[in-house]
């Protein structure tokens, strides 16, 4: 997403008459060309390609409609925003990147165009950066109440050693903080929230990290709109305090895992800091082992390993719980490509 993804061309399988022309007349224009290759390199809104191609917002949703309808790229709603990429599926992937394998990247008009989104994107992050100032007081407070964040990451690495990652979901992904550090182990990541706000600064940290396995959707935790089965790893990472209702999240999270996939839960042990409750919106002072194990084991997981960590002069003890589905993976169950575009 930060960085220029440079685009490997495939042959895709042959089509009909009718469905090649509708696909080379979708790419076979001006702006949808410069669409096509905007949406290779990063998601962009309707507002955001308005303000790079400089066309009126009417006739960019025409044309990302028209792109749409010829399985080159897909939507996804975030909040009062729509997000447009190129199509995730297999054959609709291949054939964009066929397409656009053809096109001169240091051609001025598409060399303007990065310019252009690069300008847009640093727009973007400056707005995300201030929503994140303007709540930032009582995300360092908390920060300072436990173990410090690198060793609880550097935890969760180990944990989840070298066992192959395909795809991962990050649920309450807040800053994408799980995204980044976990980018170099997985092949393709999603990160999904409910605020739109908190997903704008994740997209802009994205961005300055360069991560570009990585995607962002909003979704509600409770009724994920994935399909079942689809993720290797599931993470959630200091989302559960903040819910009413954990044990459902955790069970909604667990219908999603592969056959065999895991579940990394982050949260704190069990307080008295009632504080948190006004100062930080906690519903629950922590998440005791009794009870994750109850929602572990009413989802259909089984507990792997439990670490606790407690930093030098801190209040909040932070547990890491690892779960697995039990269940063997068969040759007939194998990960959609593009099963969550």
């Amino acid at each position: 997403m930060g960085m220029d993804v440079e685009i490997v061309a495939e042959t895709p399988a042959p089509l009909g008459h009718d469905d090649l022309l509708v696909r080379l007349r979708a790419a076979g224009e001006t702006t949808r060309l410069r669409i096509l290759a905007l949406l290779a390199e990063s998601e962009l809104t309707v507002k955001d390609l308005t303000s790079i191609l400089g066309q009126s917002q009417p006739r960019i949703s025409r044309h990302v409609k028209l792109l749409a309808d010829a399985g080159l790229v897909t939507r996804s709603a975030e909040g009062a925003f729509a997000y447009y990429r190129l199509d995730e599926d297999g054959a609709g992937r291949r054939r964009a990147d066929f397409i656009l394998s053809q096109l001169d990247r240091a051609d001025p008009v598409h060399a303007r165009d990065r310019e252009r989104r690069d300008a847009t994107r640093k727009a973007n992050a400056h707005a995300a950066a201030a929503y994140f100032s303007a709540n930032a007081k009582a995300w360092d407070r908390i920060r300072s109440l436990h173990a410090p964040e690198a060793d609880v990451e550097s935890a969760i690495v180990r944990l989840l050693g070298e066992r192959p990652i395909a795809s991962m979901l990050d649920i309450g992904t807040g800053t994408g903080r799980m995204l980044e550090v976990l980018s170099p182990h997985v092949q393709r990541a999603l990160g999904v929230d409910a605020s739109a706000a908190m997903l704008s600064v994740a997209r802009a940290n994205l961005d300055r990290a360069g991560i570009a396995n990585a995607r962002l959707a909003q979704d509600d935790v409770y009724a994920l709109s994935l399909p079942s089965q689809q993720f290797d790893l599931v993470v959630i990472h200091q989302v559960l305090h903040y819910l009413d209702a954990p044990g459902r999240a955790v069970g909604e999270a667990a219908r999603t895992l592969r056959p065999g996939g895991r579940m990394l839960i982050v949260d704190f042990a069990p307080h008295n800091l009632e504080q948190l409750r006004t100062d930080a919106a906690h519903r629950r002072l922590g998440i005791g082992r009794v009870e994750m194990d109850e929602w572990l084991r009413a989802a259909g997981l089984q507990s792997a390993a439990v670490e606790e960590l407690v930093g030098d002069d801190t209040t909040l003890t932070v547990t890491i719980w690892l779960a697995q589905d039990p269940r063997i993976q068969t040759d007939d169950i194998r990960l959609t490509e593009g099963a969550y575009a």
